[in-house]
Parts: C-alpha cells; structure tokens; sequence
C-alpha cells in the first residue's frame, strides 16, 4: 500500500515543490512505495522557475508540477495521507484543514522549516544557489524520511522520528 506523504508551504511554487520533487525523486531511485504532494494554504497558481531548474539540474524530472490548494486533499477521493509537512514557517502557523489518512486517522504532522529561497540575496546567482542549497538539504531529509520503516511504525514512533530528522 503506498505511503502518501503531503507537504506544504504558503505558496507552494518552491520549497514544496522541492520537496516533493525529491521526494518522488529518491523513492523512486530506492524502489520504496512512497508518493509525495505537494500544496500551498494560498497558491501561487504558478511555480518558481529557479525551483524546476534545480530539481533538472539535479536530474530530477520536473514536469507535471503546478501550484495547487490543501484543499484537494481534504476533498472526497484525495489520497489517505499518512504524513503532512510544513516547510515554511507561515505554513506552519496557519490551521490547517482536516486531512485524513487510512482507516480515517488523522496523519502525522510534522515541520521542518526552510527559509525561502527566493528571497534570497545577491539577484539572480544568489537566488539560484539558494534555490540548491535549499534542494539539497531538503533531499537529504527526504532520504532520512526513506530510511524509516514507514509501513510497520506506531504512529507516536513515526511522529517521533520525523521530529527528530528535523532537528538534525
């Protein structure tokens, strides 16, 4: 059964979508049944160019993304979502929607923030490589998030391990 992991920021045109291109991305790469969302609580309607450019440039497919509402996935026929991250911190503070996993539980919430790379420093140059060191760190959570055994841990073990990764 595959694990759908939701994750979202304001806007969702950047650190999201990062996210849930990297996500997709090494799941893929470590043939685990995990699928990543992502949406914004205010969307955008569009995604930031820079992100897709680092997402190509780290070989990761970047088509089929676009700016969408949390509220798909608490509509009928969303998908049971057993985990929801917040990447920035306005995301975060906001209340989030009902959204409901499998068997109707609620999922495990979680934040690991990231500041915005598109307000970044240095114009363009210093926007692009926060754009990759953002791409980055985040992939590197990503893989943490892969190495747990997300099919078979108690719901307070998962919340507790994905808090843990956002320390480190």
């Amino acid at each position: 059964m595959t694990t759908h992991i939701l994750i979202l920021c304001t806007h969702n045109s950047a650190r999201s979508v990062l996210a849930e291109g990297m996500l997709n991305h090494w799941a893929a790469r470590l043939g685990r049944d995990v699928r990543a969302h992502s949406a914004g609580s205010a969307p955008s309607g569009r995604i930031n160019p820079l992100a897709l450019e680092a997402l190509q440039n780290a070989g990761v497919t970047s088509g089929g993304y676009r700016s969408k509402s949390w509220d798909e996935f608490s509509a009928d026929g969303a998908p049971p979502l057993s985990v929801v991250i917040t990447v920035c911190d306005s995301a975060a503070a906001e209340q989030c929607p009902v959204f409901f996993g499998g068997s109707g539980r609620q999922p495990v919430k979680v934040h690991w923030g990231y500041p915005d790379p598109s307000n970044a420093e240095g114009g363009e140059a210093g926007q692009r490589r926060a754009f990759e060191l953002t791409r980055q760190a985040i992939g590197y959570r990503m893989l943490q998030l892969l190495a747990l055994p997300l099919e078979t841990m108690e719901r307070g073990e998962l919340q507790q391990a994905l808090a843990e990764i956002g320390r480190n």
